[in-house]
């Protein structure tokens, strides 16, 4: 059953700023092309809490996570909130009388990571993929999954390790450490050999998508996210299939 929401709680007004910077909504899902718009997210929300106020603060919430990364990636391909959202939404339901709390502190660290691996400091990286899609956090999980397995992956106890390890690699870029974060010659990092430029990145990701090989299926609001794959080894060798050639460097 939806609900009307008054003006303030709209969602639509995610898709006009959206609509403003011009992005082009891709999907990873394989069976369509762009991604679920907010308004219809918004939909989704009211059919699991009538709580205005928690509503309200989700949008605003959205919004400021949304301008960050248009801000700070704005070269990002692929924009699957889905599973983002769902999971923002359950979490802040569990923590009951601190869901606004919650939202606060959930939208602060996302916003801080967008500011800290984005084109606005030394870290320089162009697309939020690997992190909304689940490739860190599966990453993490694989170190100790005796302990992290369970683990949301938009946790903050996950959000908070990404904005540590974001001043690690800061920190030993500026001590010129940075071995495996070197400069591509379009000014932006890479830690992986292979090019990631659009034409590639769209490919590779939309291959891996089709063989379900994501971790997070980020496009699908009920997603189970899965761990145990070596999804870097397979990301790896279907670059080398796609005939994807080495990143050029600086």
């Amino acid at each position: 059953m939806k609900h009307n929401l008054t003006p303030s709680h709209s969602f639509q007004s995610l898709d006009e700023i959206i609509a403003q910077q011009s992005v082009n909504l891709l999907s990873l899902n394989p069976q369509k092309t762009l991604t679920t718009s907010f308004t219809e997210l918004g939909n989704l929300i009211v059919e699991t809490t009538t709580d205005l106020r928690l509503i309200s603060s989700l949008r605003d919430t959205l919004e400021h996570i949304l301008n960050a990364q248009l801000q700070n990636f704005p070269q990002n391909i692929f924009w699957d909130f889905d599973f983002v959202v769902s999971s923002m939404l359950r979490q802040a339901l569990a923590a009951g009388d601190r869901a606004i709390d919650f939202l606060e502190s959930f939208g602060n660290k996302m916003v801080s990571l967008s500011e800290l691996f984005g084109i606005k400091t030394e870290i320089r990286f162009r697309y939020v993929h690997d992190f909304i899609y689940g490739f860190e956090w599966a990453r993490w999980v694989q170190k100790q999954p005796e302990t992290r397995a369970h683990v949301e992956p938009f946790s903050l106890v996950f959000l908070d390790y990404l904005l540590v390890k974001g001043k690690e690699i800061l920190q030993r870029i500026s001590h010129g450490q940075n071995i495996s974060y070197k400069l591509c010659d379009t000014g932006f990092r890479n830690p992986f050999t292979f090019s990631r430029e659009p034409e590639d990145e769209r490919r590779l990701l939309s291959c891996l998508a089709g063989e379900e090989l994501i971790p997070i299926a980020a496009w699908n609001w009920d997603a189970q996210p899965v761990w145990n794959k070596p999804y870097q080894d397979m990301r790896q060798q279907l670059a080398l299939k796609l005939n994807i050639q080495p990143q050029s460097r600086n």
